[in-house]
């Protein structure tokens, strides 16, 4: 049995089906517009949490049409922050170390209008100001300055109740966590009870650039809503879900963050550990999607209260989303193979810091799963190279058998127990290596660490197609050597069909990313070297009945 091809016939299928997928979800017909937008009522918790809370702002009243904002622009080492007074929402993150998917002179916006992508926060009900309220902006530096670890942006409202809050946005270098807090002082004679929420709105759909049809085909990238808690872990919760009605997640909890998560970036609300929160997730009357957390507060007479929850938004990066909050690295998706995919990534991040390439770390690691897949590979390529030798006799079989199926099936067991042959003794050592081919597949799509990682000369991006199809017309060339070092099918149909499957084959790695067409490059040509040997040796020493 050919190995090679069983191998091969795995990979066209897996791309078929991530083809298919892609397909169907760009042919999906679009959502019917939706209902003229409104005014956005302030977010409460579900009954009964707020029963004796004042209530919102009537859905049907809208927002003066007076009310106008200022936008205020921060800027770090690492990122470009617009907050608009009204609301003082956090409007637009521009990530100054990533560029955009379709204009690489531009910067990568994560947060921004084009799906209304935003970070709000405020007090629920009527007892302090929210994401609807024009905030004040107090004096301070808008930029990192040189020398600085941190920039404060502090903006300032008052509630009905006379309630003073003041929200204050800490900006530190060279990191992705965005500090979000409210400080509140209430100088009335009763205490005010309360919720802060923390909220994060999306349209739900992905990102252009980064989904075109190829990329989705390649990367089957999630878009959509997570939920972490230590009871429950990883949940994730798609628009669709929420469109049925039908989403399940945990609503309340004393740990966990709440996440907006899409290929190679994420932004999450992250409540420090031990603090009570609900989750909310919902679609909203104008079509897009609202995650919010909320946290109880209750600011006594004269008294003064902080709610503190702290805002991610960035690329992911493991080592960063390890550092910001446990289990906040699940957000990079290696699927069903995860637990394969984490030790094989921490060894590509081992090759990149010694080499300082990322090309060059998938070489090394694809020289190093060769290695230890040695032995099994040896065995299939010996078993390939004892049907190589009995070839010829098994098309005289055929012809001399060709109209009694069942005693040419007799006779070619007796030839392979003459020569100790097992004709699926090269399918198992396959079959034990696909688990971690499948996910070398995903961690090489899933990592942004290749996201505009240069490798040599014409590769400026890893994780982008090979601009002049170098790699792929290589990995056709090696795919073609292969067939021909393969025992010919004695079927003459099979043969022909085996003879053009290489090229059928090497149409999906034209699609690629060429960071994974540079590993089954490598691993083609370790392959194609490591059965040249196989078989020169079974040449050399194969017993003279083999000889016939």
């Amino acid at each position: 049995m050919d190995t090679q091809r069983l191998v091969l016939l795995f990979i066209f299928s897996f791309s078929l089906l991530m083809l298919w997928d892609a397909w169907q979800r760009e042919q999906r017909p679009k959502p019917p517009a939706g209902a003229p937008a409104v005014a956005q009522t302030v977010p409460t918790p579900a009954e009964p949490a707020l029963r004796s809370l004042p209530k919102a702002p009537a859905e049907s009243a809208p927002l003066a049409a007076t009310a106008r904002g200022e936008t205020l622009r921060v800027s770090t080492d690492v990122l470009i922050a617009e907050v608009d007074t009204l609301g003082a929402t956090l409007k637009s993150v521009e990530l100054t170390k990533h560029k955009d998917s379709g204009d690489p002179t531009k910067n990568f916006v994560l947060l921004g209008a084009a799906h209304r992508y935003e970070a709000q926060s405020g007090l629920t009900g009527d007892a302090g100001p929210n994401h609807r309220t024009v905030w004040q902006a107090q004096p301070g530096e808008r930029s990192l300055a040189p020398g600085k670890d941190a920039v404060e942006l502090r903006l300032s409202a008052v509630g009905k109740d006379g309630l003073e809050v003041h929200k204050i946005y800490t900006f530190r270098r060279d990191s992705y966590v965005i500090d979000v807090a409210l400080e509140m002082r209430n100088p009335g004679a009763a205490a005010v009870p309360s919720y802060a929420y923390f909220q994060l709105t999306h349209d739900g759909k992905p990102d252009a650039n980064g989904d075109s049809f190829v990329q989705s085909f390649a990367a089957q990238s999630y878009t959509g809503f997570a939920v972490y808690s230590d009871e429950r872990k990883f949940e994730k919760v798609p628009p669709s879900d929420l469109d049925k009605g039908k989403a399940s997640y945990l609503k309340q909890a004393g740990d966990g963050w709440l996440a907006f998560v899409q290929h190679y970036f994420v932004s999450a609300w992250l409540p420090a550990p031990g603090v009570a929160r609900d989750y909310v997730l919902e679609k909203r009357q104008d079509g897009s999607y609202a995650g919010r957390v909320l946290v109880s507060t209750t600011v006594g007479a004269g008294a003064k209260a902080k709610v503190a929850v702290p805002l991610y938004a960035g690329p992911q990066e493991q080592r960063r989303l390890k550092a910001a909050a446990p289990g906040f690295d699940l957000v990079v998706d290696y699927g069903w193979l995860t637990i394969i995919a984490w030790p094989l990534f921490a060894v590509l991040e081992f090759f990149h810091r010694w080499s300082g390439n990322w090309g060059v770390a998938i070489i090394l690691l694809t020289v190093l799963i060769k290695l230890l897949f040695f032995p099994l590979s040896a065995t299939s390529y010996k078993s390939m190279a004892k049907m190589k030798l009995i070839t010829p006799r098994l098309t005289k079989l055929r012809e001399m058998y060709s109209h009694d199926r069942q005693k040419m099936n007799q006779a070619m067991m007796e030839l392979y127990k003459t020569e100790k042959i097992n004709p699926l003794g090269g399918c198992f050592p396959i079959v034990v290596q696909i688990p971690v081919f499948i996910a070398l597949y995903w961690v090489l799509l899933a990592a942004i660490e290749l996201r505009n990682a240069p490798f040599i000369l014409w590769i400026k991006d890893l994780s982008a197609l090979d601009p002049y199809y170098v790699l792929p017309i290589l990995m056709t060339a090696t795919m073609v050597l292969q067939t021909r070092m393969n025992p010919t099918p004695p079927d003459p149909v099979q043969a022909q069909v085996m003879k053009y499957m290489p090229f059928v084959f090497s149409i999906f790695f034209f699609f690629f990313p060429a960071g994974l067409v540079l590993y089954w490059l490598v691993n083609n040509i370790l392959s194609i070297l490591q059965q040249w040997q196989i078989q020169r040796i079974f040449e050399r020493d194969k017993p003279a009945h083999g000889k016939r």
